[in-house]
């Protein structure tokens, strides 16, 4: 066995920033189209939960059970899309106005943060991070007076987030799933790239274009595994408005790229 090096040239990674941020407001039960959301400064990635609770037999520790984490990220952000207002608790009569202590929508969000090394600084590769099930806290916000140092006012949100049924063996349910382009395969890196474009979105028309979805936590660990076979798909739930005063209909969907 080779002996253990530390700091080898070309491995010595780093991460920094956070880019491309998408919100997916939910809505009759299913996460709708998804919005690009700009001003983002920062995202924390909160984690709770997973403390050991000590079981002790026979005047020694018997065993130790792990509650269940918590997956709690904090957003910052100069500004929001009118679309986040109903998961800040508003409601919005016309636009522009606002109706504020309201019931607070679920969202799903998408965004990367890059990664660097020693040689290829920060474009060694990046990381995409899908989260479901955020719902948002109320937060204060600090209004100042304009003095001879202004600065813009930043928006910032306590999340926290119910995980996402995954009816798979092996996996419990999730509200993070990340993705490290520095360790994928060439095979896994091409998926990913399917994946964003249902995620970001498509220009063009008909088959060739797609608004952006979510999809399902379920489907992207099947579709991602190394054992998918070609059956697995990436699946999202679509709404088709209905004609006229029929009302309109959500139906799972199958994702394939252009």
């Amino acid at each position: 066995m080779a002996k253990l090096t530390w700091d080898a040239v070309g491995e010595r990674y780093y991460e920094a920033g956070v880019e491309n941020t998408a919100l997916y407001p939910f809505a009759d039960k299913h996460y709708g189209e998804g919005v690009a959301w700009s001003g983002i400064t920062q995202i924390s990635e909160g984690v709770d939960g997973g403390d050991e609770n000590e079981l002790y037999a026979d005047d020694i520790k018997y065993a130790g059970i792990r509650s269940t984490e918590k997956f709690n990220p904090q957003i910052e952000a100069y500004t929001y899309p009118e679309e986040f207002a109903e998961c800040d608790g508003s409601k919005c009569p016309t636009a522009g106005m606002h109706v504020g202590q309201q019931r607070r929508k679920i969202f799903g969000l998408a965004y990367k943060s890059k990664v660097g090394n020693d040689i290829d600084d920060l474009d060694a590769g990046y990381k995409l991070h899908i989260v479901y099930g955020a719902s948002a806290a109320p937060s204060e916000r600090q209004r100042q007076t304009i003095n001879d140092s202004p600065d813009a006012m930043t928006f910032s949100w306590d999340c926290s987030t119910t995980p996402e049924a995954v009816n798979i063996a092996g996996y419990k349910p999730t509200a993070h799933i990340e993705f490290d382009t520095t360790r994928l395969s060439a095979p896994a890196k091409t998926k990913l790239e399917t994946l964003e474009k249902l995620l970001f979105g498509v220009d063009g028309e008909g088959a060739a274009g797609n608004a952006a979805y979510l999809p399902t936590a379920e489907s992207v660990i099947a579709y991602m595994a190394d054992t998918a076979a070609d059956t697995d798909k990436l699946k999202y739930w679509k709404y088709t408005p209905g004609e006229g005063s029929a009302p309109g209909t959500w139906a799972l969907t199958t994702y394939s790229a252009a």
